[in-house]
């Protein structure tokens, strides 16, 4: 994580290395926050597109989710063209959205899938409302601030496999040999509702552990012990030796496998599986059980 202030120092006119900041404010059903960026944003933030530039689309159920994981090359040059720098440790790439830190969170996952060393890459604490709260300047038609010069073009290289991935099968073992948590909200995973995938329900044997209470009523993280109690309370205590996350399309689980890392649960050198199709995958295979309910002891 990183602080809105401790952000803000970075900005220019700084005389230390411009952080990169990508805008990726994304709802599941709409506006575009691609709108938003252009009326309000934090000076210097490029916007990246989490359904065309964040995955590879097109959005629909079926084999690899709503939200497969994108093209290494469509990856490598949204990443250039944002300013990120292939081998320079000093330049920070933060990540913010405008809800609970989850969208923000996969592109987290997704830098360091690419292979960008973990001290480079954070996700802002609190969102473009704590940055509005702390009064920092803002850009944009909406905005107080002078935007800064765009960023030179950068060299980074995504090499994929920085983070571990599991299909569905490997979901399976998970949730039967080790801990698999669903990070949607209870009701979606009870089956009670399910307002955008073909079938209601979950992975049997998944563990749920919603994504949004990650962060407090003030949209800034918990601490790292009630992080941790979230977890350990599903069974996932530090040591745990198996972890995978999975949520509707592959987007919110990615906010479980930071908060699992953020915790001390599971260690960076061996962060969580995340498995991308997650149920929008799962759920058009008929062939696959869906439970429902809540879930039942082992």
């Amino acid at each position: 994580m990183v602080a809105p202030d401790f952000l803000a120092g970075l900005l220019p006119p700084s005389a230390g290395t411009r952080p990169v900041i990508l805008d990726v404010r994304w709802r599941l059903t709409g506006p575009p926050g691609r709108n938003d960026h252009a009326v309000r944003r934090i000076p210097g933030a490029v916007f990246v597109d989490v359904d065309t530039e964040l995955a590879a689309g097109p959005s629909v159920p079926g084999p690899g989710g709503r939200h497969p994981l994108p093209e290494p090359a469509l990856l490598q040059e949204v990443l250039r063209a944002a300013g990120v720098r292939r081998d320079d440790p000093g330049q920070l790439v933060v990540a913010y959205d405008d809800a609970d830190g989850s969208v923000a969170a996969r592109a987290w996952w997704l830098l360091r899938w690419a292979g960008l060393a973990p001290d480079r890459i954070r996700v802002l604490d609190g969102g473009f409302a704590g940055w509005v709260a702390a009064g920092l300047p803002v850009a944009g038609s909406g905005g107080d601030a002078t935007e800064p010069e765009p960023a030179p073009a950068g060299d980074v290289v995504v090499r994929p496999g920085g983070m571990p991935v599991v299909d569905a099968d490997g979901a399976a073992t998970l949730a039967r040999d080790g801990v698999l948590l669903d990070a949607r909200a209870g009701a979606r995973y009870r089956g009670e509702t399910e307002p955008v995938d073909p079938r209601p329900g979950h992975v049997p044997g998944a563990r749920n552990v919603p994504a949004a209470g990650n962060v407090g009523p003030d949209g800034r993280w918990l601490p790292a012990a009630e992080l941790a109690g979230r977890f350990t309370a599903a069974g996932a205590g530090p040591g745990t030796a198996r972890v995978g996350a999975y949520c509707g399309s592959g987007i919110n689980a990615c906010a479980l496998v930071l908060a699992l890392e953020e915790s001390g649960v599971t260690a960076r050198a061996a962060p969580a599986a995340l498995y991308p199709g997650s149920w929008s995958e799962w759920s058009t295979d008929p062939d696959r059980p869906a439970a429902t309910g809540e879930r039942e002891s082992r």
